[in-house]
């Protein structure tokens, strides 16, 4: 097809192509959930539609949509490199020891009087360590909510205090695909990303453990039974020749790379070859081990379901359905972008939300809406973070304000929605319903109102310079 003239994209034809995409994914996950489809063919049938549209409606040529695809992947080519580092990373440092060791003496901060309190941070230690919420709630989670029952401790009670802890490790934790996802479709990069999350996340988690310390005032002199912790320690010691706290010292270099702002991918492979090293040297691996745990992922076989379930996981391999959901969904985000159907959306909400507060309390809310539409946190990343990455440009923003804000909301939120994927998760594995824990999810609840009162003082806004914004807008026009 030659290149013919074009007409400007309305606000409608956006409309028409999100609320086809919307209705598609909530079609698949969630009226037809029990096949367990999964978002990367109604993400696709969403790409076909809004490219009909184009070609059909607005006169664009496939190989404009095609430069328009291939320029929003290339954008987040880093993120995904990343993450295939990320994924070998997990595996040689589950191999050396180091994420066992961490749970292990994780483990020894438990104590009766401050159960609530402890439980939030063993989730956002375990959380930290793996970079998966999901993991930890189903795996140290469920241990901890035994113990907790024990106590006479409500259940919604000690479920917001899991997933507290687990989300802002989550949040936090590199190994995340959330966390590498975010910077990615703002245009940050990871490590700026993470040090920027700190102003909310750090005074969320002080506030969260405040509350928690009160409420486990009532709880405080109660027995506690160690049987658990003592089966899960001595399931880890055995299947290791050694959980020496020297092997704490591999992540404290990763953190140590970060503070002296190590590029991303050079720091985590740097973490890739400490795990391989203290592998061989600790564990007695032989470097095949490494190479194909580094690949394939680590199978724990410790006997203990919980443990096992924990700790057999990493690997490149390991990544790939993450990658390839967000191909998929940059696809259908290239070509609403390239049409500049976003930019509509995107001029729609704007004309309601002006300023800095606007745009973030705009962003926000979007996230939150998507994750209530489309059940997805992924998605509730990616549409969001393609609408409003030219506005907070445009704005004199820094990029790494708009991946916060991604994060302190479609990160947060979604396991407080039931029918959200993570919601979903959480309910089943933990047994409460998202209702009655959400009330007691205090880190998910506090994040969103921390990053909403930034955006109306200005407080840890970062700008742009003007020559900063000059660049960012010619990269853009390129």
């Amino acid at each position: 097809m030659t290149s013919r003239s074009k007409k400007q994209a309305t606000l409608f034809d956006a409309i028409l192509c999100v609320g086809f995409l919307v209705t598609v994914l909530v079609t698949c996950l969630v009226f037809l959930k029990k096949y367990e489809i999964s978002a990367h063919v109604p993400l696709v049938a969403g790409a076909i539609f809004a490219a009909t549209i184009a070609v059909f409606k607005l006169g664009f040529t496939w190989k404009e949509l095609e430069d328009g695809i291939l320029s929003t992947i290339n954008t987040t080519m880093q993120a995904i490199l990343i993450l295939l580092v990320v994924g070998m990373l997990i595996g040689t440092w589950i191999l050396g020891g180091v994420v066992p060791a961490m749970i292990y003496w994780g483990l020894n901060i438990l104590s009766p009087s401050i159960f609530l309190v402890a439980t939030t941070l063993i989730c956002a230690i375990v959380s930290i360590s793996t970079g998966s919420s999901w993991t930890t709630a189903g795996t140290i989670g469920i241990a901890l909510l035994g113990i907790g029952s024990a106590l006479g401790i409500p259940n919604t009670i000690i479920a917001g205090a899991i997933i507290s802890g687990a989300y802002f490790g989550d949040k936090m934790s590199p190994l995340s695909d959330t966390t590498n996802l975010a910077p990615a479709m703002a245009g940050t990069t990871l490590f700026e990303h993470i040090n920027h999350m700190l102003y909310t996340t750090i005074p969320a988690l002080l506030i969260s453990l405040i509350l928690y310390g009160i409420i486990g005032f009532k709880y405080a002199g109660s027995q506690i039974d160690t049987t658990q912790i003592a089966q899960i320690q001595n399931a880890l010691i055995s299947n290791y020749n050694t959980l020496s706290p020297l092997l704490l010292l591999v992540p404290v270099a990763v953190i140590v790379m970060v503070i002296f702002k190590v590029p991303a991918i050079p720091g985590l492979i740097a973490g890739v070859l400490l795990g391989a090293i203290v592998s061989v040297v600790f564990q007695g691996a032989s470097i095949a081990d490494v190479f194909v745990v580094a690949k394939g992922g680590y199978v724990s076989s410790t006997g203990m379901d919980f443990v096992d379930q924990l700790l057999t996981r990493g690997g490149l391999d390991s990544m790939l359905g993450t990658v390839s959901l967000m191909l998929c969904a940059l696809t259908v985000g290239g070509i609403l972008e390239k049409t500049g159907m976003l930019e509509a959306l995107a001029r729609a909400i704007l004309k309601v939300a002006r300023g800095t507060f606007g745009l973030i309390a705009a962003t926000i809310f979007t996230c939150i809406g998507t994750n209530l539409a489309v059940a997805d946190q992924y998605l509730a990343i990616v549409i969001p973070g393609s609408m409003y990455k030219d506005a907070f440009i445009k704005q004199g923003l820094n990029p790494k304000n708009l991946s916060r804000a991604l994060e302190d909301s479609a990160t947060i939120t979604s396991p407080l929605i039931p029918w959200n994927t993570c919601g979903a998760y959480m309910s089943a594995t933990l047994g409460v319903g998202s209702f009655a824990f959400l009330p007691f999810a205090f880190f998910n609840l506090i994040c969103p109102l921390i990053s909403l009162f930034y955006g109306a003082t200005g407080i840890t806004i970062a700008k742009l310079s003007d020559d900063e914004k000059e660049s960012l807008l010619e990269q853009k026009t390129a």
